[in-house]
């Protein structure tokens, strides 16, 4: 026992010398307080429930109350501080939030690519590391005073519109790419442990996704949306997050879904979330929600009412100060009773305590300090993600890689050429250092540099006849190009497609002037219509790299001159200029309905003509694939008898809920070779097609899973697959119902090979 006392003394000791700075006061329950120490809540030996209702026990009402908002109030009386719940953490600790400041000795954090980009790795282990090391930051910040430990992040809201300001926040279009995103990065940031790291928050259920758009903003925004729509797309990633993620918080929306504001509806918050899904953890609104609900939407005629209904509704956080001021009226008048109140806060107050917020100063990750903020590994793992997350959309005639030797001399001409913050998107901190697309290029080769235009706006072309000149004399050209906040951003979407003001002229312009090989460059979180440079022969190569990190520059050049393979793959639908003459943002609806002239949204319904589709991305190499083994036929049981007697087929389709999903799982082999001459990774993506024949039901292409593999030139790779047919082969019908269909589902992997699996009712 001696000893063993010496060694924690000693590693205390160790952790002081190490961080003297980091010793922050407790949050709660310093033993130094003589009045708190021996309470219940204090005591860490007992569970969680226990500490909680007894410290809810020792709160007046109005401590409760002030307990309710993002900016809580200290309760001195019981040794417990203040504390601010909003802190951002979407692609690096961002200090949007008032939660995170910079300075001192943590100037800033590893700025990891925008989530658009990130997620185009296809590489779930990539985004688990990225929020591993996020939330390293995070823990370390917070140890020096400067973070909170709530993260409102990540965004999951499907990109459903190409115009979506914020669609650069998200992993794009798909609900099975969103979800899986989802999970990866929630277990990153909130740890493997029996306690929370971080804790996250999955952001903004539901149906969310317009800010501003031709006179409508997401404060009055009333989407309407379809059972199916809400079940087969909208809610999937929520439920993952919940679900598989084990995600400590979840957002409520500004918007109305069907009438309801999201922070104000049972069914969503109460019943779906908390009920269905068993969310640990709580609920908070997106800032002013509440209010916005009142004072914008007047879906209730009292503030007291609103509070009431946000409470019941199953609200535990209000982001922003609305509770606090209406809530002890709403009790007072027996709107909401002093229990609601309490289950509010016990679920704030549980997630605290899994943070370790009422341990004392002995909370975990003590030991993460300054030098575990802008680590070289970090910094390195913000390059390989930007590395991995760049698409090479064309490369005509393998113009690309660039070769140092052959071409000396470079021009780099464009508005984003010399990028620093437009390569880190929105909701971004301060990053450790940048390494701007010039800088990277210029560690190559020499360069001759020509923003051309002043700005992404790019309002005239006076600087054209420079880049022109630039062009002539150099070996190759770069034209870095695109899109910034200015352009796409939370509160501003987008009203075209193409690039803003003169920059087609200018790439045009260029690429007729240029003596050598042109590649065009795009930094940009929304799809851009580039069919012009597409279908102009003197441009050789179109690189797509979102927006990439502080090390974007570096990743860039890493691809352009053949360091790096690229082999990201597009997270979304590139689509022509026309699209949206057809598609009003505030259309919710999915499918394509051809009678009213609606195309439908995202590769899965829309069938009409694109400039480069979902999944899409070039290799510097070429990889086969061939079916090594994989089932033909598959019997679909029912669960027991009266499920088959009650169940009302839809279109020769089964019930998930009727079968038994655990005899469901269908094993693929797929070897895959790299038949060129270069080492390259991989993405190997199978989408899938329900039976033609099956009625009311989705039977367009759907991503059905992916996986990340790296081969050397001339290796091959065996992979193999579980496929879970209730949750990969299932569709839901127009009731919102998730059926298995029979008969026979067309499996695609990449691009080269094709495999079909029959499927029949087992009591046939």
């Amino acid at each position: 026992m001696a000893k063993t006392s010496s060694f924690f003394l000693l590693l205390l000791l160790i952790v002081v010398v190490l961080y003297p700075s980091e010793s922050r006061p407790p949050f709660a329950c310093d033993p130094a307080n003589g009045m708190i120490r021996n309470l219940q809540f204090c005591n860490v030996g007992l569970p969680i429930t226990t500490r909680v209702n007894d410290l809810l026990g020792r709160l007046t009402l109005q401590e409760k109350i002030r307990s309710l908002v993002n900016n809580a109030a200290p309760i001195e009386r019981l040794g417990i501080n203040g504390y601010e719940w909003w802190s951002e953490a979407l692609h690096g600790v961002s200090n949007t939030g008032p939660g995170v400041r910079f300075g001192g000795q943590y100037p800033g954090a590893t700025s990891f690519p925008q989530v658009i980009t990130t997620a185009a790795s296809f590489n779930d282990s990539l985004w688990q590391a990225i929020g591993q090391a996020v939330s390293d930051e995070a823990r370390a910040m917070y140890n020096g005073g400067l973070a909170g430990l709530t993260y409102w992040s990540p965004n999951v809201n499907i990109f459903r519109d190409p115009r979506w300001g914020r669609g650069q926040e998200t992993p794009g279009e798909d609900p099975m790419l969103t979800a899986r995103y989802a999970v990866s990065y929630v277990k990153g940031l909130q740890g493997g442990g029996t306690g929370l790291k971080v804790a996250a928050c999955c952001k903004h259920f539901t149906a969310y996704d317009l800010d501003k758009w031709n006179g409508v903003d997401r404060f009055h925004f009333n989407a309407k949306v379809s059972k199916q729509d809400l079940e087969e797309t909208y809610n999937v990633p929520f439920k993952a997050c919940v679900v598989e993620g084990k995600v400590a918080s979840v957002m409520c929306s500004y918007n109305q879904v069907n009438g309801k504001p999201t922070c104000a509806d049972s069914n969503l918050l109460r019943d779906t979330i908390r009920g269905q899904w068993r969310l640990n953890g709580y609920i908070v609104s997106d800032c002013d929600s509440v209010g916005v609900l009142y004072d914008d939407q007047h879906f209730t005629s009292t503030p007291e009412d609103a509070a009431a209904i946000t409470i019941k509704a199953g609200l535990d956080l209000d982001c922003g100060p609305f509770l606090a001021v209406h809530t002890e009226g709403a009790v007072r008048s027996g709107k909401l009773q002093v229990g609601d109140v309490n289950g509010a806060l016990a679920n704030l107050l549980q997630v605290q305590m899994r943070l370790g917020m009422f341990d004392g100063p002995k909370h975990p990750y003590l030991y993460l300090g300054p030098r575990d903020v802008c680590t070289q590994a970090h910094q390195q793992l913000a390059l390989q993600a930007a590395h991995q997350g760049i698409v090479l959309l064309q490369n005509r005639n393998r113009a690309l890689p660039l070769s140092t030797g052959r071409y000396q001399s470079v021009a780099v001409i464009g508005p984003n050429s010399d990028a620093t913050v437009t390569m880190i998107g929105n909701y971004a901190g301060t990053p450790c250092k940048y390494t701007s697309p010039l800088q990277g290029i210029m560690r190559y080769v020499k360069t001759t540099h020509v923003p051309g235009c002043a700005s992404v706006t790019c309002v005239d072309n006076r600087q054209f006849g420079l880049a022109e000149a630039a062009a002539r004399q150099a070996g190759a050209t770069i034209l870095v190009m695109g899109l910034n906040q200015e352009i796409e951003s939370e509160a501003q979407d987008r009203t075209e497609l193409t690039l803003p003001g003169y920059q087609q002229e200018l790439v045009t312009r260029v690429a007729r002037a240029s003596t050598g090989p042109v590649v065009m460059v795009l930094l940009c979180g929304g799809p851009v219509d580039v069919e012009f440079a597409k279908n102009d022969p003197r441009i050789a190569a179109i690189l797509w790299a979102g927006y990439p990190g502080q090390a974007g520059g570096a990743a860039i050049a890493d691809v352009l001159f053949g360091t790096v393979n690229p082999g990201g793959k597009l997270p979304n639908t590139w689509y022509p200029r026309d699209y949206v003459s057809k598609m009003p943002m505030t259309d919710m609806a999915m499918h394509a309905d051809p009678s009213r002239g609606y195309p439908g949204r995202t590769y899965r319904f829309y069938t009409g003509p694109v400039v480069f589709p979902f999944g899409f991305g070039l290799s510097y190499t070429q990889f086969r694939h061939t079916l090594a083994h994989g089932p033909t036929t598959v019997s679909v049981p029912y669960n027991q008898l009266q499920a088959y007697k009650n169940d009302t087929p839809s279109g020769n389709a089964i019930r998930v809920s009727h079968t038994t999903c655990e005899t469901l799982t269908l094993g693929l082999h797929i070897d895959v070779e790299n038949i060129g001459e270069m080492d390259g990774t991989h993405t190997l993506i199978i989408f899938g097609t329900a039976p033609s024949s099956t009625k009311n039901i989705n039977v367009e292409k759907r991503l059905i899973t992916f996986r990340k593999i790296h081969l050397m030139a001339g290796g091959k790779q065996r992979v193999e697959i579980d496929v879970d047919a209730c949750k990969h082969l299932s569709v839901v019908d127009e009731f919102g119902i998730r059926r298995i269909p029979m008969g026979d589902h067309n499996l695609h992997i990449n691009d080269d090979l094709k495999h079909k699996i029959t499927f029949h009712n087992g009591f046939r």
